[in-house]
C-alpha cells in the first residue's frame, strides 16, 4: 500500500512537472501582429481649374454716344495776290491829277483829267491800273502816307463812278517819299501833291 502511494506520488508530480514543462514554453503575454503598413493611395492628378465663363457686361442704362462727327477745318481765305508796281508802266495817254494843301478832293482841273483817263481806260480794258497818291514834305511821314492813300482811293472811285470796273483798279500810297521836285517852295510842293496813273497789260 505504501509503494503503490508512493508511486502515484511519483506520476502526479511528473504530471505536475510536464504540465509545468509545457506552460513555460507559451509567452505570458498574447502576441498581436502588427498591422500591415497603410498601402498610399494613388495621388490624384491635379484638379485643372477650368476657367470661369466670364459674365456678360450688364447693358449700359445710357444709351451710347453716338460718335462726334470731326468738325470740318475752316478753308483758307482767298488771298489776294498784290499787283508789284515795277510791273507797272506809265503812258502818254493817262495824265497825273494835283491837290490842294492837306485835301484829297477832286479839283475840277483833275475832274477834267480823269474823265479823259476814264475814256482810255474803257477803250483799253485789257489793261490794270495802278494808282500812286503822292504828298509834298510838309507833315509827318505817317500823316502824309494816309494822305496820299486817300488820294488815290478819291482818284479810283472816280474813274470807277464813270465806268472803270473797280477790280482793274489797285492803289498804293508813297506819302512823302517819291517827290518829284525837291525844291523847297510852293510850286515845286504843288507838282508833288499828286496822283499818278501806270498800267500794265493783263
Amino acid at each position: 500500500m505504501g509503494t503503490r502511494r508512493f508511486h502515484i506520488a511519483v506520476m502526479s508530480l511528473l504530471l505536475l512537472g510536464v504540465v509545468a514543462a509545457g506552460c513555460a514554453k507559451r509567452p505570458a503575454t498574447t502576441s498581436v501582429a502588427a498591422p500591415p503598413p497603410p498601402v498610399p493611395a494613388p495621388a490624384a492628378p491635379p484638379a485643372t481649374s477650368a476657367p470661369a465663363p466670364s459674365a456678360p457686361e450688364p447693358a449700359s442704362s445710357t444709351p451710347a454716344a453716338a460718335p462726334a462727327t470731326p468738325t470740318p477745318a475752316p478753308a483758307p481765305a482767298a488771298t489776294t495776290v498784290r499787283p508789284v508796281p515795277a510791273e507797272f508802266a506809265a503812258i502818254p495817254e493817262l495824265r497825273d491829277i494835283q491837290f490842294d494843301f492837306d485835301q484829297y478832293d477832286i479839283r475840277p482841273d483833275a475832274a477834267r483829267t480823269l474823265d479823259a483817263n476814264a475814256a482810255w481806260l474803257k477803250s483799253n480794258a485789257n489793261h490794270l491800273l495802278l494808282i500812286e497818291g503822292h504828298c509834298d514834305e510838309r507833315g509827318t511821314n505817317e500823316y502824309n502816307l494816309a494822305l496820299g492813300e486817300r488820294r488815290a482811293k478819291s482818284a479810283m472811285n472816280y474813274l470807277v463812278a464813270q465806268g472803270v470796273q473797280a477790280a482793274r483798279i489797285t492803289i498804293i500810297s508813297y506819302g512823302e517819299e517819291r517827290p518829284l521836285c525837291s525844291e523847297h517852295n510852293d510850286t515845286c510842293w504843288q507838282q508833288n501833291r499828286r496822283g499818278h496813273f501806270l498800267v500794265k497789260p493783263r
